[in-house]
C-alpha cells in the first residue's frame, strides 16, 4: 500500500512539474509577443528620412509603386551596401555607361537611402531615368523661397506626371530675416551671391543630405568648363557629410556627366516629360529669379547666371567641391586639370587682330591723343564664353579694317590678370573696352550681346 501511494505521488509530482513547464512556456510566449513590433520599428528607423525634424515620405515612380517588391526588400539592398568601395575604381567602370545603367547601379547600391536632387531640366531627366529602372526612388528640391513661378509650376507638374511627392527642403527663417534685415533683398548684387546662396541653399542641402548615405545630381561637364569639366559619374562627395557622418560618409552620383546639352534635350522631348516654360523665353541654366536671366545668341548656357560676376566660377555652393578654394574658381581651362589653361590653343587669330602685350595696352592707357580708336578684348583662349564670341569678333574686325579703327586682343589671364582687374575694368572673360581718340578713359562695351551688328554699333556711337 505504501509504495502504491508512493507512485501516485509521484506521478501526481510528474504532472505538476509538466503543467508548470507549460504554463511557463505560454508566459515566455505571450511576454515575447510585443518584441516583434518593436523589431519592425527599430527596422523602420533605420532608413530616415532627409530631415529628422519633417514627417519621412518615401514617394515611388508610379512604375515602381506598382511593382510587386515590398518596401523591407529596399531596406534589406541598403543595409548590404559594401562597408568599403573603390569608387574611383567604380567611376572609371562606369566611364562608358548609359545614364540609364548608371541610374540602376545607384538605387540598386542604395535603394531608400539615396534621393535625387531636382531642379531643372537635367533632373527631369534624372527622374525618368529613375522611373525606367523600375525600380523606387526619392527626389527631393531646395525651396529659396525666389524661385520663378514657372519653377513652382513645373514642381507640381512633375509630381502629377510621376506620381510622387518631391520632398522640399527650406532655408532656416531665422537666418534669411537676418540676412535680409542687415544687408537688404539685394545685397548680392554688391558683395557676391555667395552668401545669399549659403542661406538659402547650402545649408538646407547639408540638412538635407545628412538623412541619405548618397545623392543624385544632374551635373554635365559640359554646363561650366571652368568647374565642371572633371567631374567623374560617381565619388566620394568632397564637400558634404552623410547619414554616417565624417569624411567619406556621403557618395555622389552624377548620371548625365558625359552627357551633352543636346542630348538631354534630345532625349526629354522624346520621352515628352514636363519641362520648365521658361527655356522657351531662353533660360537654359535655371536657378533662383533675380539671379538668372535669358542668354542670348553665342552665350554659354551658364552666363544666365550670376552675370555680374567671374564666368569662371558660376557655382552657389550646393557642388563647391568642384572649386579648389571656396569662393575661387580653379585655374582650370576644359579639362579641369589645372593644364589647359597653358595648353589651350589660342583664338582671334587674324591679320585683321592686333595682339597687344603688356606694354601694348599699357601704351594705350597712357596716351591722351590718340589719333584713331582701339577696339580690345580681354579674354583668356580656354574661356568658353571667349571661344563662342571668336566668329563674331573676327567678322566684325574684318568688317573694320580700313576703317580707321584699330581691332585689337589682350590675354588677361594668368599673371595678367590681377593687373587687367585694377587697371582694365576687367570682371569676368570676355571683357570689351574701345579705346576712343582724343579720350583717356576706356569704354567697357557694357552689352551681353555679342553679335557682329551689336558690337559695330557701340563702336560707331563712340567713334
Amino acid at each position: 500500500m505504501a509504495s502504491a501511494t508512493a507512485s501516485i505521488s509521484s506521478h501526481a509530482i510528474a504532472l505538476r512539474d509538466l503543467k508548470a513547464a507549460r504554463i511557463g512556456a505560454v508566459r515566455q510566449q505571450v511576454a515575447a509577443a510585443p518584441a516583434a513590433p518593436a523589431v519592425r520599428s527599430q527596422r523602420a528607423r533605420a532608413v530616415r528620412p532627409l530631415c529628422a525634424a519633417e514627417p519621412a515620405r518615401k514617394p515611388l515612380s508610379a512604375s515602381a509603386a506598382a511593382a510587386p517588391v515590398a518596401p523591407v526588400l529596399v531596406e534589406e539592398e541598403a543595409s548590404a551596401v559594401p562597408a568599403a568601395v573603390d569608387y574611383e575604381a567604380l567611376a572609371q567602370e562606369l566611364q562608358g555607361a548609359s545614364p540609364l545603367e548608371i541610374m540602376d547601379r545607384a538605387l540598386s547600391m542604395f535603394g531608400s537611402e539615396i534621393a535625387i536632387a531636382f531642379s531643372g531640366a537635367e533632373d527631369v531627366a534624372l527622374i525618368e531615368y529613375a522611373k525606367l529602372t523600375g525600380r523606387p526612388f526619392r527626389v527631393f528640391s531646395l525651396d529659396t523661397g525666389r524661385l520663378n513661378p514657372e519653377t513652382y509650376q513645373l514642381f507640381d507638374k512633375v509630381e502629377k506626371h510621376y506620381g510622387i511627392h518631391i520632398e522640399y527642403m527650406f532655408p532656416e527663417a531665422a537666418e534669411v530675416q537676418e540676412l535680409v534685415r542687415n544687408k537688404g533683398l539685394f545685397s548680392f548684387y554688391e558683395d557676391g551671391h555667395q552668401e545669399c546662396c549659403r542661406v538659402r541653399k547650402v545649408r538646407p542641402l547639408r540638412r538635407a543630405l545628412k538623412g541619405l548615405k548618397a545623392w543624385i545630381t544632374g551635373q554635365r561637364k559640359d554646363q561650366s568648363p571652368g568647374t565642371r569639366a572633371s567631374i567623374p559619374v560617381v565619388q566620394v562627395d568632397p564637400s558634404f557629410e552623410g547619414l554616417d557622418g565624417g569624411a567619406g560618409s556621403l557618395i555622389k552620383w552624377n548620371p548625365v556627366a558625359n552627357v551633352e546639352g543636346k542630348d538631354i534635350w534630345t532625349f526629354l522631348r522624346t520621352m515628352d516629360v514636363p519641362v520648365n516654360t521658361l527655356h522657351a523665353q531662353g533660360y537654359v541654366s535655371i536657378g533662383c529669379e533675380p539671379c538668372t536671366r535669358p542668354v542670348l545668341p553665342g552665350q554659354h548656357e551658364r552666363e544666365g547666371r550670376w552675370w555680374w560676376e567671374d564666368a569662371t566660377a558660376k557655382e552657389c555652393g550646393l557642388h563647391k567641391g568642384n572649386i579648389e578654394k571656396e569662393g575661387q574658381a580653379p585655374k582650370v581651362g576644359v579639362n579641369g586639370n589645372g593644364s589647359a589653361e597653358a595648353s589651350a590653343p589660342d583664338i582671334f587669330q587674324s591679320q585683321a587682330v592686333v595682339s597687344l602685350t603688356r606694354p601694348g595696352i599699357e601704351n594705350l592707357l597712357k596716351l591722351e591723343n590718340r589719333t584713331e580708336p582701339w577696339l580690345t578684348v580681354l579674354y583668356a583662349p580656354w574661356c568658353p564664353y571667349c571661344q563662342a564670341m571668336e566668329a563674331s569678333y573676327l567678322e566684325l574686325a574684318e568688317k573694320l579694317s580700313g576703317s580707321g579703327v584699330k581691332v585689337a586682343k589682350f590675354r588677361a589671364d594668368g599673371e595678367q590678370k590681377p593687373f587687367a582687374q585694377a587697371e582694365l575694368q576687367l570682371q569676368s572673360f570676355p571683357t570689351i573696352l574701345l579705346f576712343p581718340s582724343r579720350t583717356a578713359r576706356p569704354i567697357k562695351y557694357p552689352s551681353e550681346k555679342r553679335d557682329v551688328e551689336s558690337l559695330l554699333a557701340f563702336v560707331n556711337s563712340l567713334r
